[in-house]
């Protein structure tokens, strides 16, 4: 094998190596060709309601290529901005009516329903911030509604205004008559207008309807307002607003009550914040979006660059239907985290190129889930076999901040644990003693598996032991049916510690009761005889033509349990 060979063996790649070279390129190049003493990755997010698993990429994306950078010795941030300074555009089904009064004001500034939190933005970071402690992933956080109260972009915003018809002309490049009407409609709606006398004398009619910055209304905090005028010189910016009918004069230079409009305040961010890389959505990055037009504005406006940037898509869920209907609104990383071990949900995103779409499947694709994790972790465990599978799994394992990742110290199968758990109505104590390891060395998983089958299993396809004999089945037995049983009970050990003995029985009756001993290979007509057996077992178990595996069932239910239901 060449040496070239052996050191690509060695050392895999994957699109969180590409995509880190990427940022170091753009950073060392914007940078004047060294590398800056911080390189700065960002993430952002309009809490609006909650985070999906969906959202959890624009995270997980930067988390990735952040700790990718960082390994390499690399001074760098995860920069993660709250958009809590976005008007808040409606009411969510569950929500009461009245909050449609909320409309237009920062997110920041409408109340949480139910009062727990200090604000229908906090509402939704919290539940997001924990996941992602339990994921280990750290950030620097950015409010942007402290930002931009504070007076931290009055520069920038001054810049903005001074430079709006430079914006206007990118923007308008982008704009075709069908967009550019729709624009206009949209902000005709939200109160656009179009001053015909500029109230200081200073000239001509100005088009104020595609004004880069935006003033909240300082009588009812909403931002439907129409902009009336604008002093260059003094920087006064009068409107009027279309819901409480009072009229205000904001000087933009000295009081900070508004914000940029989205596709001018990004790529002022990108300049303000020194960003060198940042992911979006894939709609982000066709013509006319805010990423393409971004690009256009950062240099001429505020004299930056944008970031690199890689487009991410859609993230769905599967396989629990009623689970959503029963919770209302889209699964979250919280609720992802009650079934998945963290490395498994951080599998779920790394392993895959960002542009590539997928579904995380909450039903019984779980289990093969976790049986695909585990032969990963074994193969990981053997160096000679480190390729870009287990790359992914190293790095959905353990980050720089946290560590390596909760994970059981006795690894038991996760359908081994949820078949147990749902014969023993979701008993941790019971599941732990019938697999026979300690409830700590089996944990998280052995919570999270109660909790799959007992929450997000459907309850027709949960396993329901009978309460007492089925004394009508018992006295129909056919006569095969009948050695069958007797076997089984005549050789049925007093514990059920020895899987491997409990089984053999199990599978070994109809071979002896063809004359066969246990450790034959089994015949054509005792693999008929099997199924037959396998059948009567679950009707007089669990009233079912099937169900978990018969060894898993009896150590569930026990010796003593067994007998009683299955004795003539």
């Amino acid at each position: 094998m060449a040496r070239g060979q052996r050191d690509q063996q060695q050392a895999p790649s994957d699109w969180v190596t590409r995509t880190a070279d990427m940022a170091l390129r753009h950073a060392e190049q914007v940078n004047g060709g060294t590398l800056p003493d911080l390189v700065t990755c960002a993430s952002g997010i309009s809490p609006s309601g909650p985070i999906h698993l969906g959202n959890l990429r624009e995270f997980l994306t930067v988390h990735f290529v952040v700790e990718e950078i960082r390994r390499r010795g690399i001074n760098v941030r995860h920069l993660h901005s709250w958009d809590d300074y976005d008007r808040f555009r409606k009411v969510p089904a569950g929500v009461d009516p009245a909050f449609n009064e909320h409309i237009g004001r920062p997110l920041s500034a409408v109340p949480d329903p139910t009062g727990e939190f200090e604000s229908w933005a906090e509402r939704f970071k919290a539940p997001l911030r924990a996941a992602l402690a339990d994921l280990g992933c750290d950030m620097v956080e950015v409010d942007q509604t402290e930002m931009y109260r504070a007076g931290t972009y009055r520069e920038q915003v001054l810049t903005a205004i001074r430079e709006r018809h430079e914006i206007e002309t990118v923007m308008a490049r982008f704009r075709t008559k069908k967009v550019a009407d729709a624009v206009d409609a949209a902000e005709e709606a939200e109160g656009g207008a179009t001053a015909e006398v500029d109230e200081a004398g200073h000239g001509a009619s100005e088009d104020l309807a595609r004004f880069p910055y935006k003033p909240y209304c300082r009588g009812c905090g909403r931002d439907t307002v129409t902009l009336t005028s604008y002093d260059d010189e003094t920087t006064d910016l009068a409107y009027t607003c279309d819901v409480c009918g009072d009229s205000y004069v904001t000087n933009v230079a000295t009081q900070d009550e508004g914000k940029l409009v989205w596709k001018v305040d990004w790529p002022m961010r990108w300049t303000f914040e020194g960003v060198h890389f940042e992911p979006g959505g894939v709609d982000h990055a066709t013509p006319g979006s805010s990423y393409t037009v971004g690009k256009e504005i950062v240099g001429p406006v505020f004299g930056g660059t944008a970031p690199s940037f890689v487009g991410y898509s859609f993230v769905g869920v599967a396989g629990m239907p009623k689970m959503s209907s029963s919770k209302g609104g889209v699964p979250t990383a919280a609720e992802a985290l009650r079934i998945l071990e963290a490395p498994i949900l951080r599998w779920l995103y790394v392993r895959r190129q960002p542009k590539q779409a997928f579904n995380v499947d909450f039903g019984q694709e779980v289990l093969r889930l976790y049986d695909e994790w585990d032969a990963l972790t074994k193969k990981a465990a053997i160096p000679e076999k480190r390729d870009a599978a287990v790359l992914a799994w190293e790095r959905a394992s353990a980050t720089s901040s946290a560590g390596t990742l909760p994970t059981p110290n006795v690894v038991v199968p996760f359908r081994m644990l949820s078949s147990v758990a749902d014969v023993t109505a979701g008993s941790r104590e019971i599941t732990a003693r019938t697999v026979g390891a300690s409830e700590a060395d089996l944990e998280p998983r052995l919570t999270k598996a109660a909790t799959w089958i007992t929450s997000y299993v459907d309850p027709e396809d949960r396993t329901t032991v009978r309460e007492e004999r089925d004394t009508e089945r018992l006295a129909s037995l056919t006569a095969d049916e009948q050695r069958w049983l007797a076997q089984l009970l005549d050789r049925l050990p007093d514990s059920f510690a020895d899987a491997d003995e409990l089984t053999a029985l199990i599978y070994g009756v109809p071979k002896l009761a063809r004359g066969l001993a246990l450790e034959d290979a089994p015949t054509d007509e005792v693999k008929a005889d099997q199924k037959a057996f396998f059948r009567l077992l679950y009707q007089l178990l669990v009233s079912a033509e099937r169900g978990p595996r018969l060894p898993t069932l009896f150590a569930a239910l026990g010796p003593e349990r067994v007998r009683a239901l299955l004795t003539p």
